[in-house]
């Protein structure tokens, strides 16, 4: 019998140290490790960009959340993106990417990968045949995020996956946004899953990384050539506090989520909001989509304020508990201004986000206070 979530969140890959009992994986702070005799490895370690037992660890673990069979640690979650695409495409390829992706994945894919020779084409992610016309004879890869960040637009990932396999092609799904708890794209058909997991896994804002997650051998390869011969790893003390925060990453998201349908119904009908972008709401263009295949809804909202983009604006300089930074998934609360922060870089793109549109990150405080605070805020 398979252990539920939670358990395989604080137990997978996490055995008791067999020198010492220890029952937290330790912090393996070295760079290199004695052989014995040339070749003569103990475990398999030699150096620790190549592996490293507490990053180890964290990949188990890792792939074990997203019912996967091979898991790869990365220094942040853009290094994943990084090496999932170069895993994928050669010069001369094509992608498919969302129509409204992440700032610094279509950063990564239209001002460094384009100069590699590869070329892309943006859909909605909500629209399974417009994502069927952008795929080309040279497209290797659909990239999917759901919900999509920062307008919260829903993917089915079971149809897109039977779409991307009927025409030959990867689909890899930014799990991000919804985490393996609420979501978990391999077992609806896609090929690979990335996480930045400095958001709801690490879930304390105190690391950077990321993780590519796959059952796909072959791509599991190339992702351990890449993560070996670019480097882009993680340290000890990274996986480490990742970790740890995958242990309580079932109960957060709880929180994360009953917060936000918080935060939604108090911004619903307010005047100075016109306009909610949240999966869980009834009037959600995605919401049956989401609720088919996520758990919760999530901890992610945005919204579009009535005012204008100096309003916006405005608001996110007036909070008291939601913190103006970038980011998202730690358990503090979060407001941002995309157009002005995680997605300056699509300015002037077809991917511009809207002026007026404010991005929050809910966290797990009392939800009669972050109410109270945006209601203030908002004035």
């Amino acid at each position: 019998m398979s252990d539920g979530f939670a358990t395989r969140a604080i137990h997978a890959g996490q055995e008791a140290d067999p020198t010492t009992g220890s029952v937290i994986v330790p912090i393996h702070a070295t760079s290199t490790y004695a052989q014995d005799g040339v070749g003569g490895m103990r475990s398999g370690y030699e150096y620790s960009r190549t592996g490293n037992p507490t990053r180890t660890a964290l990949e188990r673990c890792l792939a074990e959340l997203e019912n996967g069979r091979h898991a790869r640690a990365y220094a942040s979650g853009m290094a994943a993106s990084d090496a999932v695409l170069r895993s994928l495409l050669r010069p001369g390829d094509h992608l498919v990417i969302p129509d409204d992706a992440y700032g610094g994945t279509f950063r990564l894919i239209d001002k460094v990968l384009t100069g590699w020779g590869i070329s892309y084409t943006p859909a909605p992610v909500s629209d399974v045949d417009a994502v069927r016309a952008a795929i080309q004879d040279n497209t290797k890869v659909v990239w999917l995020e759901t919900p999509t960040n920062p307008l919260l637009n829903l993917g089915d990932i079971a149809a897109l996956a039977q779409v991307s396999a009927d025409a030959g092609v990867k689909l890899v799904v930014d799990n991000t946004f919804a985490s393996p708890y609420l979501q978990q794209p391999l077992e609806l058909g896609a090929t690979a899953v990335v996480h930045s997991t400095t958001k709801y896994l690490g879930g304390h804002s105190d690391v950077v990384g990321g993780a590519a997650i796959t059952s796909d051998d072959a791509l599991a390869e190339q992702l351990a050539f890449l993560q070996n011969g670019a480097g882009a790893v993680p340290g000890p003390f990274d996986a480490f506090l990742t970790l740890r925060g995958l242990k309580t990453l079932s109960v957060r998201m709880e929180r994360h989520s009953a917060n936000a349908e918080r935060v939604v119904a108090a911004l619903s009908g307010h005047p100075k909001v016109a306009k909610v972008l949240y999966p869980g709401l009834p009037d959600h263009p995605g919401h049956e989509v989401a609720a088919k295949q996520m758990k919760h809804f999530g901890g992610m909202v945005s919204f579009i304020h009535a005012d204008g983009e100096q309003a916006a604006l405005d608001v996110c300089s007036r909070t008291r508990l939601f913190t103006l930074a970038e980011s998202l998934g730690g358990v503090e609360s979060l407001i941002e201004h995309p157009g002005r922060m995680t997605h300056a870089s699509t300015a002037g793109s077809m991917l511009q986000v809207p002026a007026d549109l404010v991005r929050l990150s809910v966290g797990i405080e009392e939800a009669d206070d972050l109410v109270e605070d945006l209601l203030t805020a908002l004035g």
